[in-house]
């Protein structure tokens, strides 16, 4: 399923998710860090309980990484008392690190959102680290089913139950007045390798709090899955993720995303334009079998204006996905 198309618009390659995209078990070069974080309100939860203990007091680490997240990487462990498989995530002692944390840890637990089992505060070669005990997601990750469906495409009740797990995560986290700015496969992760396990939600590297409207400025983003208003000078808010919510539906119905570029950057001029016109199309033959209401749902989450874009509410009420 992801790989070359017939179909070629100006300046996109067909195959730009298999050629182009990383997964999180690497760095991902296209995914744009904040280098100066502008945005407003800080998150008031403070009150993180790290235990100052040596981590491997109660878990064992390994040598096996397990993938590579915006801030630090992620190392396998088992947990010294039960034997547990876990996954152990190493930042650095930052602001940022901290507020990945703080955000995350009031949402762990939420549906379809990846728990945190620990909290540790470390030293490490001479540095204060601070470490994430998480369960660990032996599924993979949401991008390797896509890659290896090869031609098969999912049929739309299979995106319709994946869409409907994502839009709960999500709507847990716009209730909670958090968007989460790097909504990708990538991120997406399956609890065990079978068919039926569930899919939740990490890395928190980008999210931020939404309290008032239009209060994120930082541009933070993975190309392919960026909202228009993203890439320019104003102020967004948490429907950034809804626009997310759109490329990934168009990619589980087709195998590629709807803007990309073929120029070997991660974003291309001519891809930024079509982004921020909302310059897409449902080419045949793969769109020809996918219904009007699929189409329709794609098209009002890729509104390039956000205040006429679809809320996850409308989203999660939607026939489509409230059949799932």
């Amino acid at each position: 399923m992801l790989h070359d198309q017939d179909h070629k618009q100006e300046e996109q390659t067909a195959n730009p998710v298999t050629a182009q995209h990383g997964t999180a078990h690497h760095s991902d070069p296209h995914s744009l860090g904040c280098s100066e974080d502008q945005d407003l309100l800080p998150p008031a939860y403070s009150s993180l309980d790290f235990r100052r203990n040596a981590v491997t007091d109660d878990y064992k680490i390994t040598a096996q990484v397990l993938g590579l997240g915006i801030n630090g990487k992620v190392l396998e462990c088992y947990c010294k008392m039960s034997g547990e498989k876990c996954a152990l995530k190493i930042l650095y002692d930052t602001p940022k690190a901290r507020r990945e944390i703080e955000l995350h840890s009031r949402v762990s637990g939420g549906p379809h959102i990846v728990r945190i089992l620990n909290l540790f505060e470390n030293m490490h070669n001479g540095k204060k680290c601070l470490l994430i005990v998480m369960e660990c997601m032996e599924g993979g990750e949401l991008f390797n089913r896509i890659q290896a469906r090869g031609d098969q495409a999912f049929t739309e009740r299979e995106a319709s139950e994946i869409m409907h797990d994502i839009g709960t995560a999500i709507e847990y986290l716009h209730h909670m007045d958090i968007a989460h700015r790097d909504v990708k496969p990538e991120n997406l992760l399956y609890t065990t390798k079978e068919s039926n396990a569930t899919l939740k939600l990490t890395d928190f590297g980008f999210a931020k709090e939404t309290i008032l409207h239009n209060s994120l400025q930082t541009p933070c983003y993975t190309p392919y899955y960026v909202a228009p208003e993203v890439l320019g000078p104003e102020k967004y808010d948490k429907s950034c993720d809804m626009w997310s919510l759109g490329v990934i539906m168009y990619i589980l119905l087709c195998g590629f995303p709807p803007f990309y570029s073929n120029t070997g950057q991660a974003i291309s001029p001519g891809m930024k334009q079509r982004i921020r016109m909302g310059q897409y199309e449902f080419p045949n033959p793969e769109w020809a079998e996918v219904s009007d209401e699929a189409k329709q749902l794609i098209i009002q989450l890729l509104k390039t204006d956000p205040n006429e874009r679809m809320t996850i509410g409308q989203f999660m009420n939607h026939p489509w996905i409230s059949v799932s």
